[in-house]
């Protein structure tokens, strides 16, 4: 079955300097047939203005991933990392026991475009931790590559959750397919482009939550950025 959560469907937030847009319920935005999906809490598309950002704020017992398409992001948390994450990178912090950190765009003129994604962690009070790596579009084009994993396969990051993600760049009329293990589900987050998902059609920003599909065929109408959740 495939569930499709439509872009403009979305929760929507316009602070000025921060426009988002909530798959799931989040902040201010309240939606209950929208609380998530498996340990997934939230996928947040996030366009931050110039010279601006998110100050100092604490988190704790979550998995935070953030996902940069567009510009570059300066970070900063109370574990002593600080710099710059750029577009095609990746950042994952465990925020476990307790953190603090802010997130701002150092450009003065550049627009920053990320997703944040939240994922419910397996156990909690764990020590806080911060990864990041670079995504190759190389690794990417037309197959999968392996972004975080509860095991850090593949030269992944780490996470404290029976969750995968996988990131892939398709050029247009490209085939590509994933096989979901029994009794698992998935959750397929078009970032940028247009595909087909078992027939059903997905644009920018549309969601598409999985279950009882055990293969997934995926076909490019255009070049088009992804990126996969294997979830228990």
């Amino acid at each position: 079955m495939i569930t499709v959560r439509k872009s403009n469907d979305r929760g929507q937030v316009d602070l000025g300097w921060l426009k988002a847009r909530h798959s799931f319920s989040f902040g201010h935005y309240y939606d209950p047939r929208h609380m998530g999906f498996r340990a997934l809490r939230v996928i947040n598309e996030d366009r931050v203005a110039p010279s601006t950002g998110f100050d100092t704020h604490p988190h704790r017992d979550m998995e935070i991933i953030t996902y940069i398409y567009r510009g570059e992001i300066l970070h900063k948390d109370s574990m002593g990392h600080e710099g710059v994450v750029r577009a095609g990178e990746v950042q994952r912090m465990s925020a476990g026991r307790g953190v603090l950190h802010s997130e701002h765009n150092p450009s003065s003129s550049d627009p920053l475009q990320l997703l944040q994604i939240w994922i419910q962690p397996d156990e909690t009070g764990l020590t806080p931790e911060y990864e990041q790596m670079t995504l190759s579009r190389e690794e990417r084009r037309n197959r999968w590559q392996c972004v975080v994993s509860p095991e850090g396969k593949a030269g992944s990051m780490k996470i404290h959750q029976d969750a995968s993600l996988y990131a892939a760049l398709l050029d247009p009329d490209t085939r590509l397919t994933y096989s979901l293990s029994p009794g698992r589900y998935g959750w397929l987050q078009v970032v940028q482009g247009e595909l087909e998902i078992n027939g059903t059609p997905l644009a920018a920003g549309d969601g598409a939550a999985l279950a009882d599909e055990s293969l997934l065929a995926l076909n490019a109408q255009s070049s088009t950025e992804m990126i996969l959740f294997d979830l228990a």
